[in-house]
């Protein structure tokens, strides 16, 4: 039972858009409103404070369990990496404080849920909702990660097991192919007469601007197309509940509640050996219904290669992140 001993931390991404930051202490305190009774904290992984590291020690230190849930959609290197290895950090600097960290959120049901009533509502706004005609692309954050990738390919491929669109296509805003521009002259090669924009993220940013540029962009090479761009979608019903869910699991399976790569021995002996996340593993399959989600998750990390910043690096990656600085590679900077 969650107490008032326990704090629950959020950690979000972060963004140089500090429009995207205010969305997530507001998702907090709308959580808050939802749970009176939970202590709920947050911290970011970079770009606004307070940091990953100081939140976590903040609330080890004032506190009997820490219920760490990421607000993130994909698991790529800050979830894989970044987060457990600082909470290694908070565990030895205060062991009488329980640590437990939930999965985050993943390809699910609940998601799905969220994007099918965002295609309906779009459809509704055009003169033709004919789905045999509609292209829908899923517009999600690239990333080096073939697991996080993989995840947006499985919601694709349930957006259109679901629905009457014969076109459901996955595009990225960078890292990895393809991207939008290509998916919608195929689309428009296959006699797609309208396209709605899925844009596969939780909160604003640099990227969402990005976004809605593009398919300005589009709309003026593509006048014969009729295009609508959906907004994200951190604040749905569904969001919250799907966290409350996993709180709720971390605190009935206290024993099986960490995720894999919580305490992963190649992680440890990558990050011993001073690889930071270079390293490719598999994990077995988990046993508690938290980790069957996604019971098996593949790390495919270059040395300090896997991250989604926009910024230059001079190795032809189109980075996709929410910053624009031109910085060295850093270890573990996976969004």
């Amino acid at each position: 039972m969650i107490s008032a001993d326990d704090t629950i931390l959020i950690v979000g991404h972060g963004s140089r858009e500090d429009s995207g930051n205010q969305e997530i202490l507001a998702f907090a305190d709308q959580w808050r409103a939802r749970q009176p009774d939970w202590r709920i904290h947050v911290c970011f992984i970079e770009f606004a404070p307070p940091g990953l590291k100081e939140g976590l020690l903040d609330a080890a230190r004032q506190s009997r369990r820490v219920l760490v849930v990421p607000l993130i959609l994909n698991a790529a290197g800050h979830v894989k990496m970044e987060v457990p290895e600082a909470i290694e950090q908070a565990r030895l600097a205060y062991p009488q404080t329980e640590i437990l960290l939930a999965p985050h959120l993943t390809a699910c049901d609940p998601v799905l849920a969220v994007l099918r009533r965002r295609l309906r509502q779009a459809m509704n706004t055009l003169d033709m909702p004919d789905p045999t005609t509609t292209g829908v692309v899923l517009l999600g954050r690239g990333s080096s990660d073939r697991g996080a990738n993989g995840d947006m390919a499985k919601m694709a491929r349930w957006l259109l097991e679901v629905g009457d669109h014969e076109l459901v296509d996955l595009a990225f805003t960078g890292i990895t192919w393809p991207r939008l521009e290509r998916v919608v002259q195929r689309q428009a090669l296959l006699g797609m007469r309208q396209i709605v924009v899925l844009p596969y993220y939780l909160y604003t940013g640099t990227l969402m601007q990005r976004i809605h540029r593009q398919v300005e962009h589009l709309r003026a090479q593509y006048p014969q197309l009729r295009f609508v761009c959906t907004a994200h979608f951190g604040f749905e019903p569904e969001i919250f509940d799907l966290l409350t869910q996993r709180i709720l699991d971390l605190d009935r399976h206290v024993a099986d509640s960490r995720l894999p790569c919580d305490g992963c021995t190649y992680r440890e002996l990558a990050h011993d050996a001073g690889h930071g996340h270079s390293h490719e593993h598999t994990h077995a399959p988990a046993a508690n219904a938290a980790q069957q989600e996604h019971p098996v998750h593949i790390h495919a990390h270059a040395p300090g290669h896997d991250h989604d910043h926009d910024h230059p690096h001079g190795h032809g990656h189109d980075h996709g992140h929410d910053h624009d600085h031109a910085a060295p590679h850093r270890e573990g900077q996976t969004a």
